[in-house]
């Protein structure tokens, strides 16, 4: 098998088992916060881990721009059937970056990486994730290029891949849609103040020998439980959909 064929097939492969990832994470977590007992950031600090929450925030906020806009079927997506894509989404965030969703997930595990308090780790991890995504980029643009041909490659050529240029924007044709975003987002959210809920319990129990859950953290999580099961219940009812996304 070429290089290139075998790259376009590790990257859809790595696709159906990204939700896999946060297990590894964890694990790596761990191990370092067990042989790091006095990282940068502590379990009380709690101004350190706002700002680490803020960076990931920041992620999903970047996800929002795209799901606030995005029409439906417009990048390549790999489903069960495939990839999957009607039209190249050129505008809004898309004229600045090209994937601007794996962007918007970096940062949401960027807050994770920092919060666990060692600069190896974020390090470590950031790259982990670039040689992991850069498959599955390779992947979706494979798809894209086959499929759409100059369409593709023209708009490719004047847009970065991952870190987005400052310039260039183009509106998008399509109304902001909120709904669109609570109706796909709710289960990302829950799962980053699980992250931080974990994390800092970890922290407690290799720094101070004991297990304790952050009243501030307990109380997101609760949160965060209770308005994603709202929005799944208002998913189910079709509360939430948004003609064309």
């Amino acid at each position: 098998m070429a290089l290139i064929e075998e790259f376009d097939k590790s990257g859809n492969v790595l696709f159906r088992y990204r939700s896999y990832i946060p297990v590894v994470m964890y694990v790596l977590a761990i191990l370092v916060l067990c042989f790091d007992k006095q990282n940068f950031i502590s379990p009380d600090n709690l101004v350190a881990s706002y700002i680490c929450f803020g960076i990931s925030l920041l992620g999903m906020a970047i996800r929002g721009m795209v799901i606030g806009y995005v029409p439906k079927a417009t990048s390549g997506r790999n489903t069960s059937e495939g990839q999957v894509a009607e039209t190249v989404n050129s505008k809004g965030i898309y004229s600045l970056v090209r994937h601007p969703l794996y962007l918007g997930n970096y940062f949401m595990w960027l807050g994770i990486f920092a919060y666990v308090g060692n600069v190896w780790f974020i390090i470590v991890s950031s790259l982990l994730y670039w040689v992991y995504y850069e498959r599955i980029m390779f992947a979706e643009e494979f798809f894209m290029r086959n499929k759409f041909g100059s369409a593709y490659t023209d708009w490719a050529a004047k847009v970065p891949a991952f870190w987005p240029k400052l310039s260039g924007w183009v509106p998008s044709e399509m109304d902001f849609s909120f709904k669109n975003i609570l109706k796909r987002e709710y289960s990302g959210f829950l799962a980053t103040v699980i992250s931080f809920l974990f994390v800092n319990a970890i922290k407690y129990y290799f720094q101070q020998n004991e297990f304790h859950f952050a009243y501030e953290w307990v109380l997101a999580t609760v949160a965060a439980i209770a308005i994603t099961i709202t929005l799944k219940t208002m998913k189910k009812m079709n509360l939430l959909e948004v003609s064309g996304r």
